[in-house]
């Protein structure tokens, strides 16, 4: 497989199968990642396919979160992603590599031209059926606004960034792939016990959520009292997985998108 070769079409247990067991070969460092996040290719029985893989003894030190304990957040927020069933998280495991045990995530090929969700627009050109989130001046004094699109993929992703109580979804952590998938990464900074939403995706801020996310959060209750809460333990701690219950309960208590924190930035930075 050759750098302009695309990813090959896997079903997730394909993919996770590859995950678990095939043979690395590392390609190189994504050097604009704050932990160590390398590129690199596994193969099993004939088949490669890229990966991006943190072993956790290239985690840094952060102050909220315990150390040595990203890798395992990245898992967990695959396993909520594929309970819901809307698989917005690529497939991910824990598993030993080159550098010791870390995440490894299926690699997402996007289409060279692909349509922006999420960015900076001219505050006054601000597109068709997208929400403002901010403000913002270049250092020429030209007005934007960080938007987003009303896109129904992306106010799905919204829903479970507020489920795993994502902390850092910025614009460049959501990506399209070939088949017109919406993907979230970077979930390292997820599933704490305090409440430490930041993301870009606030346009339905207050607005009652759609039904399929309704159905989708019951069904989350359930799981979570079974199978995906003891999945989940695995990699979290019991009030964390506790928490996680409760954020679901008090959505579908709400019904609607939550509001922005009043305590903690609402928006990560950088935005994009």
């Amino acid at each position: 497989m050759t750098s302009t070769d695309l990813q090959p079409v896997l079903d997730e247990s394909d993919a996770l199968r590859l995950l678990r067991g095939g043979e690395f070969e590392l390609e190189g460092r994504l050097v604009d990642a704050s932990n160590t996040t390398l590129r690199g290719f596994l193969t099993l029985d004939g088949v490669t396919a890229r990966c991006v893989y943190k072993p956790i003894r290239g985690e840094r030190p952060l102050w909220d979160f315990p150390d040595g304990t990203l890798a395992g957040r990245e898992v967990g927020a695959y396993l909520v992603s594929r309970a819901t069933g809307w698989d917005v998280v690529p497939p991910t495991v824990l598993r030993d590599g080159p550098f010791g045990p870390g995440a490894c995530q299926l690699w997402i090929d996007e289409p060279e031209e692909v349509e922006a969700l999420v960015g900076f627009v001219p505050a006054q050109s601000l597109p068709p059926r997208w929400f403002r989130i901010a403000g913002a001046v270049d250092d020429d004094g030209e007005e934007y606004a960080l938007a987003h699109s009303d896109d129904p993929r992306l106010a799905r992703l919204a829903v479970f960034d507020a489920v795993i109580n994502n902390a850092d979804r910025k614009g460049g952590h959501i990506l399209v792939g070939r088949d017109d998938r919406l993907y979230g990464v970077d979930h390292g900074v997820c599933f704490h016990v305090e409440e430490k939403l930041r993301t870009v995706l606030w346009g339905w801020t207050g607005r009652q959520l759609p039904p399929d996310a309704v159905e989708v959060l019951g069904r989350l209750a359930a799981e979570l009292n079974g199978g995906l809460g003891e999945e989940l333990s695995e990699h979290l701690t019991i009030s964390e997985v506790a928490q996680v219950a409760a954020r679901v309960a008090r959505l579908l208590a709400d019904g609607r998108f939550p509001d922005p924190p009043s305590d903690w930035p609402a928006v990560p930075w950088p935005p994009v």
